[in-house]
């Protein structure tokens, strides 16, 4: 099976502690059954998008949501997320990742796709967030009441 993931990185291609909607752009890697390899890039064109009315805007989140839906991404990783993850996680699996370099991530990623793999066969939506650091961690996305 292959996986499309979106990176959120600067204009510097590292990770850095800004929310996933917040990057200058996403590096977009396949996953084919072996490896990781470039796909393209795309210039995050709503990284401003109606933040003057509010911070984690649902319209800006449904915007970004559209432009990855259409480049058939499905794993989204980033070190931090807002509360748009409650939005997101019905269509990707969010992954926060505790590293800064491209090699780093994809190295722990390649560790982790038996888990990443097994959680989109579940076909569901509320995808649980995975959080790779030293460890693999899967929580559940708690929602807003």
């Amino acid at each position: 099976m292959n996986i499309k993931f979106a990176l959120a990185v600067s204009e510097s291609g590292l990770f850095e502690a800004k929310y996933f909607g917040d990057a200058d752009k996403y590096l977009i890697y396949e996953w084919d059954g072996q490896n990781f390899f470039m796909c393209t890039e795309l210039v995050n064109s709503f990284k401003n998008f109606d933040e003057e009315q509010e911070h984690g805007s649902r319209e800006k989140g449904g915007a970004i949501i559209q432009l990855l839906q259409e480049n058939h991404v499905k794993v989204l990783v980033s070190k931090q997320f807002g509360k748009n993850i409650q939005l997101i996680n019905r269509f990707f699996i969010p992954v926060i990742i505790g590293y800064e370099t491209i090699p780093e991530a994809i190295t722990k990623l390649r560790n982790s796709m038996k888990w990443i793999e097994e959680e989109l066969s579940r076909n569901t939506q509320d995808y649980k967030l995975f959080t790779l650091k030293k460890g693999t961690l899967k929580s559940v996305i708690k929602k807003d009441e």
